[in-house]
């Protein structure tokens, strides 16, 4: 069976007209998965996935790296053919350390440049001090324009073909751009059914920023129920349509003209995460979303959590 092909969007402010594949295959820690991590990027490679999203602090680079070596020794894929992002953590959030942990993590990944990089958060801790969650007394002032030139840097150096933040509000977007020489590319933020971010998406779209959604199928089982997945309006909706719950929450992204991260390692429902661009949601199905409760998955990466991180956003 032939790859299923991905439609793909321009990233601005990138070296030449990249082009970001609209679906992409998130790597973030997940302790109950069980499956291998190389054999399942493999096949995701097989199935036509391109995007592979991973950062410094998901302990994944060393996998993602192995497998898409493996697959390019194999001639499933050429180097041009990937789009490979990874991102700074908040202990290297700080400009003299910036370009020394991205060539870190292109050693661990295994390759000489990556596609995307991008700041984690729009936090800094104090160097060599991992923890997750961070302890708020180690957070440090986030130096944002020596950061963002850093960031430049790199990109300037080839490095990175493109740069970007991730889980930035509208303010602190407004607070990058104002000394920002290179605009951000992208900024990946949780996004789904739940969490449609609308006054973001609106503000990335008016400034030229792609928004990469994560968490798009809303996990969260540990806070309760899942309020995307065991959503009784969307079950309706994807019955009506014969497709997946799954399907209506990643149809419903590309629709806004957002690309996407999803995490699964099972082979069918890889699978099935792509068959989402022949078919389209009604408006009804359109006004029936609109009404679904809205509320935020993800707190933040702090203990205890920052009331301002987020700058009360919805």
């Amino acid at each position: 069976m032939a790859p299923i092909e991905i439609p793909t969007v321009v990233l601005p402010n990138s070296s030449g007209q990249q082009r970001v594949p609209v679906i992409g295959m998130g790597s973030a820690p997940d302790f109950t998965c069980k499956k291998d991590a190389k054999a399942a990027i493999i096949e995701a490679i097989k199935q036509g996935y391109r995007h592979f999203d991973t950062a410094a602090a998901y302990g994944s680079e060393q996998a993602l790296g192995e497998a898409l070596k493996e697959a390019l020794q194999l001639g499933l894929v050429t180097r041009d053919q990937l789009f490979v992002t990874s991102k700074l953590w908040v202990t290297d959030n700080h400009p003299h350390l910036v370009v020394p942990a991205l060539r870190k993590s292109l050693r661990t990944l295994q390759l000489e440049y990556l596609d995307l990089y991008l700041i984690h958060w729009p936090l800094s801790s104090q160097p060599g001090k991992f923890s997750f969650p961070i302890e708020v007394e180690d957070l440090l002032p986030f130096d944002v324009k020596g950061v963002w030139e850093s960031m430049e840097e790199c990109q300037k150096l080839g490095l990175t073909r493109a740069i970007g933040v991730s889980n930035f509000s509208v303010k602190k977007l407004q607070n990058l751009l104002s000394v920002a020489s290179t605009r951000p590319a992208v900024n990946q933020v949780e996004m789904n059914l739940a969490w449609q971010q609308k006054k973001l998406r609106e503000f990335c779209s008016s400034n030229g920023i792609v928004i990469t959604a994560f968490s798009p199928l809303r996990k969260g089982a540990s806070r309760g129920p899942n309020e995307v997945m065991e959503n009784d309006v969307l079950k309706e909706i994807a019955e009506a349509h014969g497709k997946s719950i799954a399907q209506v929450c990643l149809r419903w992204l590309y629709e806004q003209g957002v690309t996407f991260v999803a995490k699964s390692y099972d082979k069918e429902r890889m699978n099935q995460n792509l068959h989402i661009f022949d078919w389209a949601l009604t408006q009804e199905d359109h006004h029936r979303i609109d009404q679904i409760k809205q509320s935020r998955l993800i707190g933040g990466p702090t203990k205890p959590q920052l009331n301002d991180l987020w700058d009360d956003e919805i």
